[in-house]
């Protein structure tokens, strides 16, 4: 199993020990903006709630999105009055600004938020931190669509909020359930490292973060809700909507374009049970198997469904030539992705034109097999010529598989520790933010720039380089004065 240390690596999820007293092992968050009435009961009850049912310690922050009525004032009391509550003021509004503000300057190992409505019951506030406490999973989500959730809200939200959800599964293929349920939970130590990836500053910033968390192969752990509609939300749904689909088509485009670096945090955190060196079984090579029959079968169908369509107006020579071309393509991408795990745009060309030369050697088996069948009889039926054709395609199968494995796909990274590259702690980069220095001492805000597509693609953050070290409830800064 991966055990190695070496510069740049994440540590194995480990469960997080009980902390010494005073040392918080949760941080939750809740940003408001304008929320002076709803406040002091939100931070009391959820108070109350973790006091009464959380066996660590914990903190309570209040992230204040440039609040223009007394909301300032309610947090600066209730941080005054309970030991555990705490506030952080930015001026500048966006619920995703203030999250990567106040998780970026926590030191915390568990990092959470919460809506100030507290629409979500919190007896779900344990199970949804638990798997990260035990170090089973990476981020945790609230879900209100799931099957045994139990939800009370009118059918206008109920509608945006499962479109919104099959048009995230329909263009960013996300499998997640609810986006925008305003209950979640990471890790500190993955946030260090996918906090600088994520761009949005506003309601966008949770499907981003699990859009991102998901295709780097991250583990997100989903807790079934009981959730009531705040009928006197301020969200403003057409808006929010605007730039949640704007938010969609960045992201997809940047996907697409393979500019973002997915494959630098890809399976970084935990014992990953398919990395384990076990005696007689050849790494990956059953899982690949599995892939490479599913992918044949279908790939099998499509060619004789191509070759019966190209037979009806031209010669079987003629035909089973365009039929295993078109089918060696889909192929040899589908291959790529699934069965080798290869993402990304990096190298499709290269892949392509060596699957063409296997795709050469295919053609010469079918096509031989076929004048074969030909000079043993003038005039063979059809079902006959499909049944050649299968068995040379048995055969071809057995030989591209060997030719992916050893030639198009190889291996080259077996053996060799991964790297993670993560970025300094960014605070949004002309936002301007007061906070309590007893909860964030290791905080000093300083001018950075988050991570752009086109920065990450071209390597020039690589000067941020930082190595991670373990989380641990007793860890302390080493920048801190005491």
């Amino acid at each position: 199993m991966r055990s190695d240390s070496s510069p740049g690596t994440l540590p194995v999820r480990e469960h997080l020990p009980a902390g010494a007293a005073g040392t918080p092992v949760l941080d939750v968050v809740i940003p408001v903006y304008n929320e002076e009435k709803d406040l002091q009961p939100c931070v009391l009850r959820l108070h109350e709630h973790l006091r009464r049912t959380f066996p660590y310690e914990f903190r309570i922050t209040i992230a204040d999105n440039a609040s223009t009525d007394t909301t300032p004032q309610v947090a600066a009391r209730l941080a005054a009055e309970i030991p555990e509550v705490f506030n952080f003021r930015l001026e500048q509004k966006g619920r995703g600004r203030a999250l990567r503000t106040v998780w970026s300057a926590s030191e915390a190992p568990i990092l959470a938020y919460m809506d100030v409505d507290l629409s979500t019951d919190l007896n779900a506030l344990l199970p949804l931190v638990a798997p990260l406490i035990s170090g089973h999973s990476d981020l945790a989500i609230g879900s209100r669509l799931a099957r045994s959730s139990r939800v009370v809200r009118g059918p206008k939200r109920e509608f945006i909020s499962r479109a919104y959800n099959l048009i995230l599964r329909g263009s960013l293929q996300a499998r997640f359930s609810d986006a925008q349920c305003g209950f979640k939970a990471i890790r500190r130590d993955v946030a260090q490292v996918l906090l600088p990836m994520v761009e949005d500053a506003g309601w966008f910033f949770d499907t981003e973060m699990l859009v991102l968390a998901e295709r780097a192969g991250l583990r997100i752990h989903e807790v079934p809700v009981d959730w009531v509609d705040d009928p006197d939300s301020t969200v403003h749904i057409v808006k929010t909507a605007t730039e949640d689909l704007k938010g969609v088509w960045r992201v997809g485009k940047a996907l697409a374009t393979g500019s973002l670096p997915l494959d630098r945090i890809t399976r970084p955190f935990g014992d990953d049970p398919r990395d384990r060196d076990i005696q007689d079984v050849p790494k990956g090579l059953a899982r690949q198997l599995v892939g490479f029959c599913v992918v044949g079968g279908l790939s099998t169908l499509f060619y004789l469904l191509l070759y019966s369509l190209f037979r009806q107006f031209s010669g079987a020579q003629i035909a089973n030539a365009l039929a295993l071309l078109v089918s060696a393509v889909a192929n040899t991408a589908a291959n790529r992705r699934l069965t080798f795990g290869v993402r990304g745009r990096g190298g499709a060309v290269r892949h392509q034109a060596q699957g063409l030369v296997v795709f050469g050697i295919g053609l010469a088996l079918t096509s031989g097999s076929l004048a074969a069948l030909n000079a043993a009889t003038s005039h063979p039926a059809h079902s006959t010529e499909l049944a050649v054709l299968v068995a040379a395609n048995l055969a071809a199968t057995v030989l591209r598989f060997l030719l992916f494995r050893a030639w198009v796909f190889p291996d080259r990274g077996e053996g060799r520790p991964s790297t993670v590259v993560a970025s300094r702690t960014p605070p949004p980069p002309t936002s301007s933010a007061t906070y309590s220095t007893a909860a964030y001492p290791q905080y000093q805000p300083q001018p950075t720039t988050p991570f752009r597509a086109g920065e990450v693609a071209d390597r020039s953050w690589e000067d941020a380089t930082m190595h991670l070290q373990p989380v641990r409830p007793t860890d302390t800064d080493p920048r801190d004065p005491r």
